[in-house]
């Protein structure tokens, strides 16, 4: 055990994390963390439900015909910043501080398109004071005044905001953030009992008081034009969520001078913040999948199938568990077992002793469900869906990101070569139950799919340990149900130049 110092004990108390967190965190560090065994990969009517128009307006009828009797909330994580965005930018910036004045193909793309951007109008005023103007031929001499102007904190200081306050797209009344979008969205999707709109935004501390001005300077005129009200909450990752890291040895990394270094423990920390909310019904989209108005057809049409499976699968699951408490018939128990085979894909074996069977009947429906969009995977990067065989031999449906996955491991990766679909983070859930208090979900938590990585700091390597992703490992204890859903409802941003595909302008 690492000896604690005062500063040490003094900094931890601060932070809510317990000595007792941080050897458990060492011990991953030392161990290391298992990769998943996957069995195959989910596809479609092999735990990916592909529904038919019919079924589509069915499940839509449900929803809209429910919803404004119960809670509705959308969450949005939407702390990370935009830095990453920018990548090429900061590198040609950097290329014409040392004096590098030819043009790269990818900044040869952004000036010759820049009155396509949605900050374009921005931009250009921005530079006007500096005698700039955009709409006249650009000179080499001018391109560190147009990127400092855009970049840097004196200018947009685009090269630090969060995603969720950059303009994405421009309309004929103003160019909106994701923000706005998000509210948008939820307008036509996510309108719950008594008219309401209700967020959830999860931001860094640093930028919180700029969501929140945002907010309340549009706040009006998105009621005005969707006549909804809108009850919009802003939290921030708690430091207890944090993670230790870690030197080569495995022991407490110190910086230069000597403090406890702790990082993000990775979105996997917003399941405290997930865990807060009260609602029926919780939407939980990334703060960058966004697309004009013109566009958003697709996705308010699955937003509303996808909740009316959850809607129908929860009516069940409440039926089955007052009655298998109350009145256990043996209909009754051949019927919820049918239920959980078909619905949830449990292999379940009838046991002798009905009381043990009806228990074990009660603790699998018993749990959070949600219910997830699942896309083709046209080569865009990330987790996606799989029957994972778990450590006591039984194989359930999960998200798995790679980072869990053996790359090494020919038959693994061969698994993985086979999948068809893609995670695009397209979650409707509810972890409410039929008592009306909230699961604890923790409980619905793999400890062991968090993952290492390696970073720097002071000059000096380090480990870092992310919790359980969001939707991976701190959902698999939950219900789940895959659904095959268009890529028309995936288009995230992840560099400047996303902005200029179709799906976007």
């Amino acid at each position: 055990m690492p000896m604690w110092t005062q500063d040490d004990m003094k900094l931890l108390e601060e932070k809510g994390i317990s000595r007792e967190e941080v050897a458990r965190q060492l011990e991953f560090f030392k161990n290391g963390f298992p990769y998943a065994s996957l069995d195959r990969p989910a596809m479609p009517d092999d735990g990916i439900r592909v529904l038919n128009e019919q079924e589509q307006e069915q499940f839509i009828r449900l929803f809209e015909s429910s919803a404004p009797q119960i809670d509705l909330l959308k969450f949005v994580p939407a702390s990370g910043a935009a830095t990453r965005m920018f990548k090429d930018l900061f590198e040609w910036k950097n290329a014409l501080s040392r004096g590098i004045l030819s043009l790269s193909p990818s900044a040869r793309e952004f000036l010759n398109n820049l009155d396509k951007f949605a900050f374009y109008s921005e931009l250009k005023k921005t530079l006007v004071s500096q005698g700039i103007d955009l709409q006249k031929k650009i000179t080499p001499d001018q391109y560190p005044v147009i990127l400092s102007a855009f970049l840097d904190p004196e200018g947009m200081n685009y090269g630090s905001l969060p995603k969720g306050l950059i303009l994405f797209h421009a309309y004929p009344g103003g160019a909106r953030t994701p923000l706005e979008e998000h509210l948008t969205e939820a307008a036509l999707y996510a309108k719950g009992i008594g008219n309401r709109c209700r967020l959830h935004f999860t931001v860094s501390p640093e930028h919180r008081d700029a969501f929140v001005a945002l907010f309340i300077e549009k706040k009006a005129f998105y009621e005005r034009l969707y006549h909804v009200t809108f009850e919009v909450e802003f939290s921030v990752q708690k430091p207890s969520t944090d993670t230790i890291a870690a030197d080569a040895f495995n022991q407490p990394f110190r910086d230069a001078n000597g403090k406890l270094v702790f990082r993000p423990g990775g979105h996997g920390a917003l399941l405290d913040n997930l865990q807060s909310l009260q609602a029926d019904m919780i939407f939980i989209k990334n703060i960058d999948n966004v697309v004009p108005d013109h566009l958003k057809e697709p996705t308010v049409h699955w937003k509303k199938v996808l909740g009316g499976i959850l809607l129908s699968l929860k009516e069940k699951v409440y039926y089955f568990l007052e009655n298998l408490r109350k009145n256990p018939s043996s209909d009754l128990i051949d019927e919820a077992l049918l239920f959980v085979e078909k619905e949830f894909h449990y292999a379940v074996k009838k046991s002798g002793n009905q009381k043990e069977f009806i228990d074990f009947l009660i603790d699998i429906l018993d749990r959070p469900i949600r219910v997830c969009g699942m896309v083709k995977n046209e080569g865009e990067p990330g987790g996606g869906p799989f029957w994972v065989r778990q450590s006591d031999g039984s194989i359930s449906l999960q998200i798995v990101e790679l980072s869990q996955v053996d790359q090494n491991d020919p038959d693994q990766w061969a698994i993985v070569k086979k999948s068809t679909h893609f995670n695009p983070v397209d979650l409707v859930c509810s972890f409410r139950k039929p008592d009306g208090s909230n699961y604890e979900l923790h409980k619905f938590r793999d400890p062991q799919t968090g993952f290492i990585s390696t970073k720097s700091k002071d000059g000096k390597e380090l480990k870092a340990l992310e919790l359980p992703g969001l939707w991976n490992g701190s959902m698999a204890g939950w219900n789940t149900v895959f659904v095959d859903v268009p890529l028309a409802t995936f288009n995230p941003v992840k560099t400047v130049f996303d902005f200029l595909r179709d799906t976007h302008q």
